[in-house]
């Protein structure tokens, strides 16, 4: 099945005893991270009530007053609430309208890591006037994490190689995930959602609203609608990805479109390795490596100070004490 040639993808075999239809999926995946870059899967094990619960904590966040979202405005160590203004994709003139709340494992103080400073290890910033973001927003981030190894070991498995080649170093990983909220602007000159990009990580776990607006580029340069189907998530492969598979798998450049009328608000899960593993391209027989292997650390940090306004006005202590 696919949606506007972009593959829908039922994952419930990676988790059963079915070899067949474990290797079917596996051989889907592949192909469709391999030539799309973008794709919908299914039955994924997160379950319904969790998102729905998701979803009305961010219209609730997102609804409160500005004074009220700024006691968890972000931190240097990207936590907290990122206001309309403090995101632009890289090599695009304006910034995105839209806002986000941003968190990842929830670690403590003292956290020898975030002591360490510089990391994007931090505790997360949890707002005092929605004390249920806490555990929901955790429970959320623990169940996407999982779907997401779950799916980086399919793809290793189609690409021939180890299934954990590409999830040893997720003992203490730095994915982070984000409620996010792109207002209404019915001017047709209005500046974008979010502009033209590829993702820098890994994977992307994105579950969107009725709304629509993400667009696909195709190959030939044409965008594409990624329309929502519930029940979903649209997921899409990362630069990082890109390369650590050695060039066989497809980062792909997209896009959000506002709508002129309504809000639109979106899950997103961006999973990534631990903040120092090293990624060395996974080459399977008699090929060679494309890329020099790189730190997971340098790499991203690099990317994040390209992508976030907020990060020219504020450094990451090393300290460590955000």
């Amino acid at each position: 099945m696919t949606a506007n040639n972009i593959p829908v993808i039922d994952v419930s075999p990676l988790g059963g005893e079915d070899v067949n239809a474990r290797a079917h999926t596996t051989a889907a995946l592949y192909d469709a991270a391999s030539n799309v870059g973008f794709f919908y899967v299914a039955d994924h094990g997160v379950p319904a009530s969790l998102l729905a619960e998701t979803y009305s904590l961010a219209r609730e966040f997102f609804g409160s007053s500005r004074q009220q979202k700024s006691e968890v405005s972000v931190s240097a160590h990207h936590r907290g609430w990122l206001e309309i203004g403090e995101a632009k994709m890289y090599g695009n003139l304006q910034t995105d309208l839209k806002e986000s709340f941003i968190w990842g494992l929830d670690i403590e103080n003292d956290d020898a890591d975030y002591r360490a400073g510089g990391r994007l290890l931090a505790p997360n910033l949890w707002p005092s006037f929605l004390p249920a973001m806490r555990s929901r927003l955790m429970e959320y981030f623990v169940a996407t994490q999982a779907c997401g190894e779950m799916l980086l070991r399919a793809l290793a498995d189609g690409l021939g190689i180890a299934p954990d080649y590409f999830v040893r170093h997720f003992d203490k990983p730095i994915s982070r995930a984000a409620l996010i909220h792109y207002p209404p602007q019915a001017d047709e000159r209005r500046q974008p959602g979010s502009g033209v990009h590829t993702d820098y990580g890994m994977l992307t776990l994105l579950c969107q609203d009725d709304v629509g607006g993400l667009q696909v580029r195709t190959r030939e340069g044409t965008w594409t609608d990624v329309k929502p189907i519930e029940g979903t998530y649209v997921v899409n492969i990362g630069d990082l990805l890109a390369r650590w598979s050695n060039g066989h798998f497809e980062s792909t450049p997209h896009r959000v479109v506002s709508s002129a009328t309504r809000d639109r608000y979106s899950l997103a899960t961006f999973i990534d390795p631990n903040w120092d593993a090293m990624l060395e391209p996974a080459t399977t027989a008699n090929e060679e490596a494309r890329f020099a292997p790189v730190r997971c650390a340098d790499y991203i940090a690099a990317r994040f100070d390209e992508a976030f306004a907020y990060r020219e006005m504020q450094s990451v202590r090393e300290s460590g004490e955000g």
